[in-house]
Protein backbone atom coordinates (compact mmCIF):
# COMPACT_ATOMS: atom_id res chain seq x y z
CA UNK A 1 0.00 0.00 0.00
CA UNK A 2 0.85 3.76 -0.97
CA UNK A 3 0.57 6.38 1.43
CA UNK A 4 0.40 9.78 0.39
CA UNK A 5 -1.02 13.15 0.63
CA UNK A 6 -3.82 14.73 -2.25
CA UNK A 7 -4.53 18.51 -1.70
CA UNK A 8 -3.04 17.82 2.10
CA UNK A 9 -6.04 14.77 2.53
CA UNK A 10 -4.05 11.51 3.57
CA UNK A 11 -4.79 9.23 1.21
CA UNK A 12 -3.79 4.90 0.82
CA UNK A 13 -4.18 2.80 -2.04
CA UNK A 14 -1.99 -0.19 -3.70
CA UNK A 15 0.63 0.11 -5.08
CA UNK A 16 0.59 0.67 -8.99
CA UNK A 17 -2.78 3.23 -8.74
CA UNK A 18 -2.76 5.90 -10.95
CA UNK A 19 -2.86 9.61 -9.10
CA UNK A 20 -6.16 9.64 -11.37
CA UNK A 21 -7.29 7.06 -9.53
CA UNK A 22 -6.15 7.62 -6.09
CA UNK A 23 -7.65 11.31 -6.39
CA UNK A 24 -11.35 10.01 -6.52
CA UNK A 25 -10.40 7.67 -3.80
CA UNK A 26 -9.80 11.18 -2.16
CA UNK A 27 -13.13 12.82 -3.64
CA UNK A 28 -11.47 14.74 -5.94
CA UNK A 29 -11.88 14.46 -9.75
CA UNK A 30 -8.90 15.44 -12.11
CA UNK A 31 -10.50 16.15 -15.19
CA UNK A 32 -9.45 14.17 -18.46
CA UNK A 33 -10.78 13.77 -21.97
CA UNK A 34 -9.08 10.89 -23.08
CA UNK A 35 -9.03 8.47 -19.78
CA UNK A 36 -11.60 5.56 -19.76
CA UNK A 37 -11.97 2.96 -16.98
CA UNK A 38 -11.87 0.08 -19.45
CA UNK A 39 -8.81 1.44 -21.49
CA UNK A 40 -5.01 1.59 -20.69
CA UNK A 41 -4.83 5.15 -20.37
CA UNK A 42 -2.57 6.87 -23.05
CA UNK A 43 -1.85 10.73 -21.68
CA UNK A 44 -3.31 12.01 -25.58
CA UNK A 45 -4.85 14.82 -23.71
CA UNK A 46 -2.85 16.07 -21.54
CA UNK A 47 -5.82 17.58 -18.89
CA UNK A 48 -5.21 15.68 -15.92
CA UNK A 49 -1.97 16.97 -15.04
CA UNK A 50 -0.77 17.53 -11.53
CA UNK A 51 1.91 19.26 -9.67
CA UNK A 52 3.71 16.79 -7.25
CA UNK A 53 5.97 19.10 -4.71
CA UNK A 54 9.74 18.25 -5.00
CA UNK A 55 9.56 16.88 -8.50
CA UNK A 56 9.97 19.26 -11.46
CA UNK A 57 7.32 19.79 -14.54
CA UNK A 58 3.83 18.12 -14.54
CA UNK A 59 2.45 14.80 -14.19
CA UNK A 60 -0.58 13.32 -16.38
CA UNK A 61 -2.06 11.76 -13.51
CA UNK A 62 -3.39 9.38 -15.52
CA UNK A 63 -0.22 7.99 -16.25
CA UNK A 64 1.53 8.33 -13.18
CA UNK A 65 1.69 5.83 -10.06
CA UNK A 66 0.95 7.67 -6.80
CA UNK A 67 4.61 7.41 -4.84
CA UNK A 68 5.46 6.84 -1.25
CA UNK A 69 4.72 9.81 0.82
CA UNK A 70 4.43 12.25 -2.48
CA UNK A 71 2.30 15.84 -1.57
CA UNK A 72 -0.24 16.03 -4.84
CA UNK A 73 -2.02 19.11 -5.89
CA UNK A 74 -4.26 18.67 -8.49
CA UNK A 75 -5.75 22.11 -9.02
CA UNK A 76 -3.69 24.85 -8.34
CA UNK A 77 -3.99 28.26 -9.84
CA UNK A 78 -1.40 27.25 -12.43
CA UNK A 79 -2.97 23.63 -13.15
CA UNK A 80 -6.37 25.22 -13.77
CA UNK A 81 -5.31 27.65 -16.50
CA UNK A 82 -3.66 25.23 -18.43
CA UNK A 83 -6.35 23.28 -18.40
CA UNK A 84 -8.82 25.91 -19.52
CA UNK A 85 -5.76 26.39 -22.29
CA UNK A 86 -5.48 23.02 -23.50
CA UNK A 87 -9.55 23.00 -23.64
CA UNK A 88 -9.94 25.91 -25.31
CA UNK A 89 -6.93 24.56 -27.90
CA UNK A 90 -9.43 21.73 -28.29
CA UNK A 91 -12.63 23.68 -28.94
CA UNK A 92 -11.25 25.85 -31.40
CA UNK A 93 -9.99 22.93 -33.72
CA UNK A 94 -14.04 21.74 -32.68
CA UNK A 95 -17.12 21.91 -34.65
CA UNK A 96 -19.04 23.57 -31.88
CA UNK A 97 -22.65 22.91 -33.30
CA UNK A 98 -23.72 21.79 -29.71
CA UNK A 99 -27.16 22.07 -30.21
CA UNK A 100 -27.76 20.08 -33.25
CA UNK A 101 -24.97 17.72 -32.41
CA UNK A 102 -26.18 14.02 -31.07
CA UNK A 103 -24.11 13.66 -28.17
CA UNK A 104 -25.59 17.33 -26.50
CA UNK A 105 -25.76 16.92 -23.09
CA UNK A 106 -23.78 13.44 -23.10
CA UNK A 107 -20.98 15.19 -24.68
CA UNK A 108 -17.21 14.96 -22.16
CA UNK A 109 -15.97 17.79 -23.82
CA UNK A 110 -19.11 20.05 -23.46
CA UNK A 111 -19.44 18.96 -19.78
CA UNK A 112 -15.35 19.82 -19.48
CA UNK A 113 -15.56 23.49 -21.20
CA UNK A 114 -18.59 24.22 -18.22
CA UNK A 115 -16.95 22.68 -15.49
CA UNK A 116 -13.94 25.01 -16.59
CA UNK A 117 -16.00 27.98 -16.62
CA UNK A 118 -14.91 28.19 -20.47
CA UNK A 119 -17.48 30.73 -21.90
CA UNK A 120 -15.21 32.20 -24.93
CA UNK A 121 -12.73 30.50 -27.09
CA UNK A 122 -9.53 33.50 -27.27
CA UNK A 123 -7.87 31.47 -29.85
CA UNK A 124 -9.30 30.72 -33.87
CA UNK A 125 -11.98 28.77 -34.80
CA UNK A 126 -12.33 25.70 -37.04
CA UNK A 127 -12.29 26.68 -40.76
CA UNK A 128 -11.66 24.12 -42.73
CA UNK A 129 -14.31 21.10 -42.46
CA UNK A 130 -13.59 17.70 -43.32
CA UNK A 131 -15.85 16.09 -45.51
CA UNK A 132 -17.92 13.24 -42.56
CA UNK A 133 -17.88 9.60 -44.02
CA UNK A 134 -21.13 8.15 -44.03
CA UNK A 135 -19.79 5.06 -46.17
CA UNK A 136 -21.06 2.52 -43.13
CA UNK A 137 -24.21 0.76 -42.68
CA UNK A 138 -23.61 0.77 -39.06
CA UNK A 139 -21.25 4.13 -38.02
CA UNK A 140 -20.89 7.33 -39.17
CA UNK A 141 -17.47 9.65 -38.49
CA UNK A 142 -17.51 12.89 -38.55
CA UNK A 143 -13.99 14.14 -38.18
CA UNK A 144 -15.12 17.68 -37.60
CA UNK A 145 -15.46 16.70 -34.00
CA UNK A 146 -12.68 14.18 -32.85
CA UNK A 147 -10.42 15.52 -30.12
CA UNK A 148 -7.86 12.79 -30.73
CA UNK A 149 -8.02 11.17 -27.85
CA UNK A 150 -7.63 8.05 -29.06
CA UNK A 151 -9.76 5.99 -26.98
CA UNK A 152 -11.58 5.04 -30.57
CA UNK A 153 -8.06 3.60 -32.21
CA UNK A 154 -7.16 2.22 -28.67
CA UNK A 155 -10.11 -0.15 -28.43
CA UNK A 156 -10.51 -1.40 -32.33
CA UNK A 157 -6.88 -1.71 -32.26
CA UNK A 158 -6.30 -3.27 -28.54
CA UNK A 159 -10.07 -4.58 -27.33
CA UNK A 160 -11.43 -5.86 -30.91
CA UNK A 161 -8.43 -6.28 -32.68
CA UNK A 162 -9.43 -5.12 -35.89
CA UNK A 163 -7.49 -1.87 -36.61
CA UNK A 164 -10.05 -0.43 -39.18
CA UNK A 165 -9.14 2.84 -37.54
CA UNK A 166 -5.66 4.60 -37.33
CA UNK A 167 -4.58 8.08 -36.55
CA UNK A 168 -2.65 9.58 -40.22
CA UNK A 169 -0.91 12.22 -41.12
CA UNK A 170 0.98 14.72 -38.57
CA UNK A 171 1.13 18.17 -36.52
CA UNK A 172 -1.49 20.44 -37.60
CA UNK A 173 -3.20 17.57 -40.01
CA UNK A 174 -3.26 14.97 -37.94
CA UNK A 175 -6.95 12.82 -38.39
CA UNK A 176 -8.26 9.76 -37.22
CA UNK A 177 -9.56 7.32 -40.51
CA UNK A 178 -10.04 4.25 -41.85
CA UNK A 179 -6.72 2.81 -44.18
CA UNK A 180 -6.03 4.48 -47.05
CA UNK A 181 -9.27 7.03 -46.03
CA UNK A 182 -11.65 4.77 -47.84
CA UNK A 183 -14.26 5.11 -44.93
CA UNK A 184 -15.45 2.84 -42.65
CA UNK A 185 -18.00 0.64 -45.07
CA UNK A 186 -14.80 0.45 -47.32
CA UNK A 187 -12.95 -1.23 -44.32
CA UNK A 188 -12.55 -4.21 -41.98
CA UNK A 189 -14.48 -2.67 -39.68
CA UNK A 190 -17.06 -5.38 -38.17
CA UNK A 191 -19.87 -2.56 -37.23
CA UNK A 192 -19.45 -3.56 -33.68
CA UNK A 193 -19.76 0.24 -32.49
CA UNK A 194 -17.07 0.00 -29.49
CA UNK A 195 -15.30 3.26 -30.82
CA UNK A 196 -19.06 4.88 -30.49
CA UNK A 197 -19.28 3.72 -26.85
CA UNK A 198 -16.03 5.00 -25.93
CA UNK A 199 -15.81 8.41 -27.72
CA UNK A 200 -16.35 11.20 -25.66
CA UNK A 201 -17.99 13.42 -28.21
CA UNK A 202 -20.25 13.63 -31.00
CA UNK A 203 -17.64 12.02 -33.97
CA UNK A 204 -18.79 8.58 -33.75
CA UNK A 205 -22.24 8.25 -34.07
CA UNK A 206 -25.00 5.34 -35.00
CA UNK A 207 -26.66 5.90 -38.62
CA UNK A 208 -29.41 6.61 -37.85
CA UNK A 209 -32.95 5.14 -38.90
CA UNK A 210 -35.53 7.53 -36.37
CA UNK A 211 -36.79 9.16 -39.59
CA UNK A 212 -37.65 6.29 -41.71
CA UNK A 213 -39.29 4.58 -38.89
CA UNK A 214 -41.36 7.37 -37.43
CA UNK A 215 -42.09 7.74 -41.88
CA UNK A 216 -43.60 4.19 -41.30
CA UNK A 217 -45.87 5.03 -38.39
CA UNK A 218 -47.15 7.72 -39.14
CA UNK A 219 -47.95 6.09 -42.57
CA UNK A 220 -51.87 4.51 -42.38
CA UNK A 221 -51.03 1.94 -45.01
CA UNK A 222 -48.18 -0.14 -43.01
CA UNK A 223 -48.29 -2.43 -40.23
CA UNK A 224 -45.35 -2.00 -38.06
CA UNK A 225 -44.44 -4.18 -35.56
CA UNK A 226 -41.19 -4.19 -33.33
CA UNK A 227 -39.02 -6.70 -31.75
CA UNK A 228 -36.78 -5.62 -28.99
CA UNK A 229 -33.45 -7.81 -27.62
CA UNK A 230 -32.79 -9.09 -24.42
CA UNK A 231 -30.10 -6.53 -23.51
CA UNK A 232 -32.57 -3.47 -23.95
CA UNK A 233 -34.90 -4.16 -21.27
CA UNK A 234 -32.27 -3.83 -18.98
CA UNK A 235 -31.06 -0.56 -20.65
CA UNK A 236 -33.00 1.53 -21.27
CA UNK A 237 -34.18 2.70 -18.06
CA UNK A 238 -30.23 4.29 -18.48
CA UNK A 239 -32.09 6.65 -21.14
CA UNK A 240 -34.56 7.83 -18.19
CA UNK A 241 -32.14 8.62 -15.17
CA UNK A 242 -32.59 4.58 -13.92
CA UNK A 243 -30.20 2.79 -12.19
CA UNK A 244 -27.92 0.91 -14.35
CA UNK A 245 -29.90 -2.71 -15.09
CA UNK A 246 -32.91 -1.67 -13.99
CA UNK A 247 -35.47 -4.24 -15.47
CA UNK A 248 -37.99 -2.23 -17.70
CA UNK A 249 -39.79 -4.87 -19.47
CA UNK A 250 -43.11 -4.35 -18.94
CA UNK A 251 -42.70 -0.70 -19.47
CA UNK A 252 -41.14 -0.72 -22.42
CA UNK A 253 -43.64 -2.42 -23.92
CA UNK A 254 -46.58 0.15 -22.81
CA UNK A 255 -43.77 2.91 -24.48
CA UNK A 256 -43.73 0.84 -27.92
CA UNK A 257 -47.36 0.58 -27.97
CA UNK A 258 -47.99 4.35 -26.68
CA UNK A 259 -45.62 5.16 -29.56
CA UNK A 260 -47.52 3.83 -31.98
CA UNK A 261 -46.05 0.16 -32.89
CA UNK A 262 -48.92 -1.85 -34.35
CA UNK A 263 -47.48 -5.09 -32.96
CA UNK A 264 -45.26 -5.06 -30.10
CA UNK A 265 -43.67 -8.39 -30.06
CA UNK A 266 -40.10 -9.83 -28.29
CA UNK A 267 -36.95 -10.95 -29.93
CA UNK A 268 -36.66 -13.04 -26.91
CA UNK A 269 -39.79 -15.59 -28.51
CA UNK A 270 -36.92 -16.04 -31.93
CA UNK A 271 -34.36 -16.45 -29.39
CA UNK A 272 -35.85 -19.42 -28.48
CA UNK A 273 -36.58 -20.36 -31.89
CA UNK A 274 -32.91 -20.16 -32.26
CA UNK A 275 -31.99 -22.21 -29.82
CA UNK A 276 -34.46 -25.19 -30.70
CA UNK A 277 -32.77 -24.86 -34.55
CA UNK A 278 -28.84 -24.37 -32.88
CA UNK A 279 -29.36 -27.21 -30.21
CA UNK A 280 -30.70 -29.27 -32.23
CA UNK A 281 -27.93 -28.79 -35.24
CA UNK A 282 -25.55 -29.44 -31.97
CA UNK A 283 -27.02 -32.43 -31.48
CA UNK A 284 -26.77 -33.68 -34.59
CA UNK A 285 -22.81 -32.65 -34.58
CA UNK A 286 -22.40 -34.34 -31.35
CA UNK A 287 -23.35 -37.55 -32.78
CA UNK A 288 -21.93 -37.54 -36.27
CA UNK A 289 -18.30 -35.70 -34.75
CA UNK A 290 -18.94 -33.11 -37.47
CA UNK A 291 -17.19 -30.15 -38.26
CA UNK A 292 -16.75 -29.48 -34.37
CA UNK A 293 -16.78 -27.23 -32.60
CA UNK A 294 -19.98 -25.42 -33.45
CA UNK A 295 -20.21 -21.53 -33.28
CA UNK A 296 -22.92 -19.86 -32.58
CA UNK A 297 -23.56 -16.96 -34.55
CA UNK A 298 -25.98 -14.60 -33.15
CA UNK A 299 -23.29 -11.30 -32.77
CA UNK A 300 -22.87 -9.55 -36.46
CA UNK A 301 -20.15 -8.25 -35.28
CA UNK A 302 -18.28 -11.31 -34.87
CA UNK A 303 -19.36 -13.18 -37.98
CA UNK A 304 -18.08 -10.23 -40.27
CA UNK A 305 -15.13 -10.69 -37.63
CA UNK A 306 -14.88 -14.67 -38.50
CA UNK A 307 -15.72 -13.72 -42.16
CA UNK A 308 -12.76 -11.34 -42.71
CA UNK A 309 -9.74 -12.91 -39.86
CA UNK A 310 -11.22 -16.42 -39.84
CA UNK A 311 -13.02 -17.84 -42.59
CA UNK A 312 -11.45 -21.25 -42.38
CA UNK A 313 -14.03 -21.99 -39.62
CA UNK A 314 -16.96 -21.25 -41.82
CA UNK A 315 -17.59 -24.80 -41.92
CA UNK A 316 -17.92 -24.80 -37.85
CA UNK A 317 -20.37 -22.01 -37.89
CA UNK A 318 -23.81 -22.94 -37.05
CA UNK A 319 -26.34 -22.10 -39.93
CA UNK A 320 -28.89 -20.60 -37.21
CA UNK A 321 -29.57 -16.92 -38.27
CA UNK A 322 -29.48 -14.64 -35.40
CA UNK A 323 -33.05 -14.18 -33.20
CA UNK A 324 -32.91 -10.51 -34.72
CA UNK A 325 -33.51 -12.05 -38.57
CA UNK A 326 -35.03 -15.08 -37.87
CA UNK A 327 -38.07 -12.56 -36.49
CA UNK A 328 -37.78 -10.95 -39.36
CA UNK A 329 -38.36 -13.69 -41.24
CA UNK A 330 -41.45 -14.91 -39.97
CA UNK A 331 -42.99 -11.60 -38.97
CA UNK A 332 -43.33 -11.76 -43.22
CA UNK A 333 -44.54 -15.05 -43.10
CA UNK A 334 -45.95 -17.28 -40.28
CA UNK A 335 -47.20 -13.37 -38.27
CA UNK A 336 -48.53 -12.24 -41.68
CA UNK A 337 -50.05 -15.29 -42.49
CA UNK A 338 -51.34 -15.79 -38.79
CA UNK A 339 -52.63 -12.23 -38.82
CA UNK A 340 -53.72 -11.98 -42.37
CA UNK A 341 -51.55 -8.84 -42.98
CA UNK A 342 -50.20 -8.59 -46.87
CA UNK A 343 -46.46 -9.26 -46.07
CA UNK A 344 -45.61 -6.10 -48.20
CA UNK A 345 -47.34 -4.00 -45.94
CA UNK A 346 -45.51 -5.08 -42.86
CA UNK A 347 -42.38 -2.78 -41.40
CA UNK A 348 -40.32 -4.69 -39.48
CA UNK A 349 -38.13 -2.76 -36.92
CA UNK A 350 -36.14 -3.81 -34.16
CA UNK A 351 -34.71 -2.44 -30.99
CA UNK A 352 -31.14 -3.99 -30.24
CA UNK A 353 -28.10 -3.03 -28.27
CA UNK A 354 -26.19 -2.86 -31.30
CA UNK A 355 -24.75 -0.93 -34.36
CA UNK A 356 -23.92 -4.28 -36.32
CA UNK A 357 -27.29 -5.14 -36.49
CA UNK A 358 -28.19 -2.47 -38.74
CA UNK A 359 -25.40 -3.70 -41.21
CA UNK A 360 -26.52 -7.37 -40.10
CA UNK A 361 -30.09 -6.00 -41.98
CA UNK A 362 -29.24 -5.58 -44.96
CA UNK A 363 -27.01 -8.54 -45.69
CA UNK A 364 -28.62 -9.63 -48.92
CA UNK A 365 -28.82 -12.90 -48.12
CA UNK A 366 -31.10 -11.73 -45.00
CA UNK A 367 -34.55 -12.07 -47.70
CA UNK A 368 -35.89 -15.20 -46.43
CA UNK A 369 -39.61 -13.96 -46.53
CA UNK A 370 -39.05 -12.66 -50.20
CA UNK A 371 -38.72 -9.25 -49.04
CA UNK A 372 -35.94 -7.60 -46.65
CA UNK A 373 -36.52 -9.38 -43.35
CA UNK A 374 -35.88 -6.79 -40.80
CA UNK A 375 -36.55 -3.15 -42.43
CA UNK A 376 -34.98 -0.93 -39.77
CA UNK A 377 -32.68 -1.36 -36.49
CA UNK A 378 -32.75 1.04 -33.63
CA UNK A 379 -30.15 1.44 -31.12
CA UNK A 380 -31.37 1.99 -27.54
CA UNK A 381 -30.25 5.07 -27.87
CA UNK A 382 -32.22 5.66 -30.94
CA UNK A 383 -35.70 4.40 -29.20
CA UNK A 384 -34.69 6.60 -25.74
CA UNK A 385 -34.21 9.85 -28.41
CA UNK A 386 -37.72 8.68 -30.28
CA UNK A 387 -39.18 8.26 -26.81
CA UNK A 388 -38.61 11.72 -25.32
CA UNK A 389 -39.65 13.27 -28.94
CA UNK A 390 -42.98 11.77 -28.41
CA UNK A 391 -43.02 13.12 -24.62
CA UNK A 392 -42.99 9.52 -23.44
CA UNK A 393 -41.30 9.26 -20.16
CA UNK A 394 -40.42 5.24 -19.52
CA UNK A 395 -41.09 5.83 -15.61
CA UNK A 396 -44.32 6.88 -16.02
CA UNK A 397 -45.29 3.38 -18.07
CA UNK A 398 -47.51 1.20 -16.62
CA UNK A 399 -46.56 -2.54 -16.78
CA UNK A 400 -47.63 -4.34 -19.94
CA UNK A 401 -47.27 -7.61 -21.80
CA UNK A 402 -45.96 -8.14 -25.33
CA UNK A 403 -48.35 -9.28 -28.09
CA UNK A 404 -48.99 -13.11 -27.67
CA UNK A 405 -48.31 -14.63 -31.16
CA UNK A 406 -44.07 -13.40 -31.16
CA UNK A 407 -43.79 -12.21 -27.48
CA UNK A 408 -43.66 -15.18 -25.15
CA UNK A 409 -40.58 -16.22 -23.95
CA UNK A 410 -38.61 -18.02 -21.37
CA UNK A 411 -35.77 -17.43 -18.96
CA UNK A 412 -33.16 -19.26 -21.28
CA UNK A 413 -34.05 -16.51 -23.87
CA UNK A 414 -33.27 -13.20 -21.71
CA UNK A 415 -30.30 -14.11 -20.81
CA UNK A 416 -28.91 -14.62 -24.40
CA UNK A 417 -28.37 -10.57 -23.73
CA UNK A 418 -25.03 -11.05 -21.59
CA UNK A 419 -21.92 -12.86 -22.20
CA UNK A 420 -22.43 -16.43 -21.83
CA UNK A 421 -26.31 -16.59 -22.34
CA UNK A 422 -26.64 -18.53 -25.32
CA UNK A 423 -24.23 -21.28 -24.13
CA UNK A 424 -25.83 -21.48 -21.13
CA UNK A 425 -29.54 -21.83 -23.05
CA UNK A 426 -28.29 -23.45 -25.51
CA UNK A 427 -27.02 -26.56 -23.06
CA UNK A 428 -30.31 -26.24 -21.06
CA UNK A 429 -32.18 -27.67 -24.40
CA UNK A 430 -29.49 -29.70 -25.66
CA UNK A 431 -29.06 -31.70 -22.46
CA UNK A 432 -33.27 -32.48 -22.79
CA UNK A 433 -32.66 -32.92 -26.51
CA UNK A 434 -29.67 -35.90 -26.33
CA UNK A 435 -30.71 -37.04 -23.06
CA UNK A 436 -35.15 -37.21 -23.21
CA UNK A 437 -34.60 -35.37 -19.67
CA UNK A 438 -34.33 -32.37 -18.32
CA UNK A 439 -30.67 -30.87 -17.17
CA UNK A 440 -31.07 -30.98 -13.11
CA UNK A 441 -28.72 -27.38 -12.42
CA UNK A 442 -29.88 -25.18 -15.11
CA UNK A 443 -27.92 -22.40 -13.86
CA UNK A 444 -24.47 -22.95 -15.46
CA UNK A 445 -22.22 -20.72 -13.02
CA UNK A 446 -18.64 -21.44 -15.15
CA UNK A 447 -19.81 -19.94 -18.31
CA UNK A 448 -20.90 -17.04 -16.83
CA UNK A 449 -19.33 -13.60 -15.71
CA UNK A 450 -17.04 -11.26 -17.21
CA UNK A 451 -14.03 -13.40 -17.57
CA UNK A 452 -12.79 -13.18 -21.18
CA UNK A 453 -12.76 -16.73 -21.93
CA UNK A 454 -14.61 -19.46 -20.45
CA UNK A 455 -14.82 -23.02 -20.06
CA UNK A 456 -17.12 -25.92 -19.15
CA UNK A 457 -17.81 -29.28 -18.99
CA UNK A 458 -21.11 -30.71 -19.08
CA UNK A 459 -21.34 -34.30 -18.82
CA UNK A 460 -24.71 -35.18 -20.99
CA UNK A 461 -26.13 -38.54 -20.41
CA UNK A 462 -22.19 -39.69 -20.06
CA UNK A 463 -20.83 -37.77 -22.92
CA UNK A 464 -18.60 -34.98 -21.91
CA UNK A 465 -18.91 -31.83 -23.58
CA UNK A 466 -17.06 -29.21 -23.08
CA UNK A 467 -17.24 -25.44 -24.12
CA UNK A 468 -15.70 -22.15 -24.16
CA UNK A 469 -17.56 -18.71 -24.61
CA UNK A 470 -15.21 -15.61 -25.61
CA UNK A 471 -16.33 -12.05 -25.77
CA UNK A 472 -14.60 -8.42 -27.17
CA UNK A 473 -12.70 -9.31 -30.90
CA UNK A 474 -9.48 -9.73 -28.98
CA UNK A 475 -10.49 -12.73 -26.70
CA UNK A 476 -12.11 -14.25 -29.97
CA UNK A 477 -9.11 -13.76 -31.62
CA UNK A 478 -7.20 -16.09 -28.93
CA UNK A 479 -9.61 -18.42 -28.42
CA UNK A 480 -10.03 -19.31 -32.57
CA UNK A 481 -6.16 -19.25 -32.97
CA UNK A 482 -6.18 -21.97 -29.72
CA UNK A 483 -8.94 -23.59 -32.08
CA UNK A 484 -7.16 -23.19 -35.24
CA UNK A 485 -3.79 -24.78 -33.88
CA UNK A 486 -5.45 -27.70 -32.33
CA UNK A 487 -7.15 -28.79 -36.14
CA UNK A 488 -4.07 -27.60 -37.80
CA UNK A 489 -1.86 -30.08 -35.31
CA UNK A 490 -3.94 -32.88 -33.98
CA UNK A 491 -6.80 -33.06 -36.28
CA UNK A 492 -9.47 -32.15 -33.68
CA UNK A 493 -10.53 -29.50 -30.93
CA UNK A 494 -10.99 -30.02 -27.56
CA UNK A 495 -14.04 -27.72 -27.74
CA UNK A 496 -17.45 -29.00 -28.70
CA UNK A 497 -19.36 -25.85 -28.89
CA UNK A 498 -18.05 -22.12 -28.63
CA UNK A 499 -19.86 -19.11 -27.75
CA UNK A 500 -18.52 -15.80 -29.15
CA UNK A 501 -19.78 -12.02 -28.72
CA UNK A 502 -17.99 -9.20 -30.59
CA UNK A 503 -18.30 -7.27 -27.27
CA UNK A 504 -17.17 -6.72 -23.87
CA UNK A 505 -19.82 -8.46 -21.80
CA UNK A 506 -21.97 -9.42 -24.48
CA UNK A 507 -25.02 -7.36 -25.81
CA UNK A 508 -25.06 -5.87 -22.96
CA UNK A 509 -21.78 -3.87 -23.82
CA UNK A 510 -23.20 -3.37 -27.12
CA UNK A 511 -22.49 -0.22 -29.42
CA UNK A 512 -25.69 1.40 -29.21
CA UNK A 513 -26.07 1.15 -25.41
CA UNK A 514 -26.47 4.64 -23.42
CA UNK A 515 -23.83 7.01 -23.95
CA UNK A 516 -21.15 6.50 -20.35
CA UNK A 517 -21.00 2.88 -20.30
CA UNK A 518 -18.44 0.92 -18.52
CA UNK A 519 -17.88 -2.73 -17.56
CA UNK A 520 -19.17 -2.28 -14.04
CA UNK A 521 -22.30 -1.07 -15.82
CA UNK A 522 -22.64 -4.14 -18.32
CA UNK A 523 -22.25 -6.42 -14.97
CA UNK A 524 -24.84 -4.81 -13.67
CA UNK A 525 -27.25 -5.10 -16.84
CA UNK A 526 -26.00 -8.74 -16.65
CA UNK A 527 -27.61 -9.98 -13.15
CA UNK A 528 -30.66 -8.46 -14.08
CA UNK A 529 -31.02 -10.70 -16.76
CA UNK A 530 -30.21 -13.83 -14.81
CA UNK A 531 -32.61 -12.48 -12.24
CA UNK A 532 -35.47 -12.17 -14.77
CA UNK A 533 -34.49 -15.78 -15.75
CA UNK A 534 -35.07 -16.74 -12.33
CA UNK A 535 -38.00 -14.96 -11.88
CA UNK A 536 -39.66 -16.80 -15.18
CA UNK A 537 -41.96 -19.61 -15.22
CA UNK A 538 -40.50 -21.75 -17.76
CA UNK A 539 -36.40 -21.72 -18.15
CA UNK A 540 -35.80 -24.05 -20.85
CA UNK A 541 -36.33 -22.77 -25.14
CA UNK A 542 -37.65 -26.04 -25.33
CA UNK A 543 -41.10 -25.15 -22.81
CA UNK A 544 -42.39 -22.16 -24.73
CA UNK A 545 -45.64 -23.01 -25.28
CA UNK A 546 -45.78 -20.62 -28.26
CA UNK A 547 -42.44 -22.28 -29.70
CA UNK A 548 -44.54 -25.79 -29.79
CA UNK A 549 -47.60 -24.04 -31.75
CA UNK A 550 -45.26 -22.43 -34.49
CA UNK A 551 -43.51 -25.88 -35.23
CA UNK A 552 -46.79 -27.37 -35.11
CA UNK A 553 -48.89 -24.69 -36.60
CA UNK A 554 -46.02 -23.76 -39.46
CA UNK A 555 -42.78 -24.70 -39.60
CA UNK A 556 -42.97 -28.74 -39.09
CA UNK A 557 -40.09 -29.86 -36.91
CA UNK A 558 -36.55 -27.96 -36.06
CA UNK A 559 -33.94 -27.97 -38.76
CA UNK A 560 -36.89 -29.10 -41.31
CA UNK A 561 -37.03 -27.55 -45.09
CA UNK A 562 -38.91 -25.08 -44.07
CA UNK A 563 -37.07 -24.36 -41.00
CA UNK A 564 -33.67 -24.22 -43.12
CA UNK A 565 -35.47 -21.61 -46.04
CA UNK A 566 -36.60 -19.55 -43.43
CA UNK A 567 -34.17 -19.33 -39.95
CA UNK A 568 -30.43 -20.21 -41.39
CA UNK A 569 -28.07 -18.90 -43.95
CA UNK A 570 -24.49 -18.90 -44.80
CA UNK A 571 -21.32 -16.97 -45.02
CA UNK A 572 -18.45 -15.64 -47.28
CA UNK A 573 -15.00 -15.22 -47.30
CA UNK A 574 -13.63 -11.71 -46.63
CA UNK A 575 -10.85 -9.45 -47.71
CA UNK A 576 -8.27 -8.45 -44.70
CA UNK A 577 -7.95 -5.02 -46.44
CA UNK A 578 -11.42 -3.81 -47.42
CA UNK A 579 -13.95 -5.92 -45.82
CA UNK A 580 -15.08 -6.93 -49.14
CA UNK A 581 -16.40 -10.49 -50.49
CA UNK A 582 -14.12 -12.45 -52.85
CA UNK A 583 -15.18 -15.64 -52.17
CA UNK A 584 -18.74 -17.24 -51.53
CA UNK A 585 -18.07 -20.35 -49.10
Amino acid sequence: MIKAKINNVDVEVPEGTSILWAARKANFTIPTLCSHPDLVPGGQCGICVVEIEGIPGLKRACMTPLGEGWKVHTHTARLMEIRRQLVELILSYHDTDCLTCIKNNNCELQALAATLGINTVEWHSLEERLPIDRSSAAIVRDPNKCILCGRCTQVCSNMQTVNALAVNHRGYSTVITAAFDMGLGNSVCINCGQCVVHCPVGALYENSHIEKVWDAIHDPDKFVVVQEAPAVRVMLGEEFGMEPGTLVTGKMYAALRRIGFDAVLDTNFSADLTIIEEGTELVSRLKTGKNLPLITSCSPGWIKFMETFFHDMIPHMSTAKSPQQMFGALAKTYFAEQRGIAPEKIVSVSIMPCTAKKFECQRPEMRASGFQDVDFVLTTREIGRMLREAGIDLNEMPDEKADSLLGEYTGAATIFGTTGGVMEAALRSAYFLVAGRELESIDIAPVRGLKGIKEAEIDIDGLKVKVAVAHSGGQARRLMEKVQDQLRNEGKSEYHFIEVMACPGGCVGGGGQSWGSNMAKRARRGESLYAEDRSLQHRRSHENPSIKVLYEKFLGKPNSEKSHTLLHTHYYKRSTVDGDIIAEQ
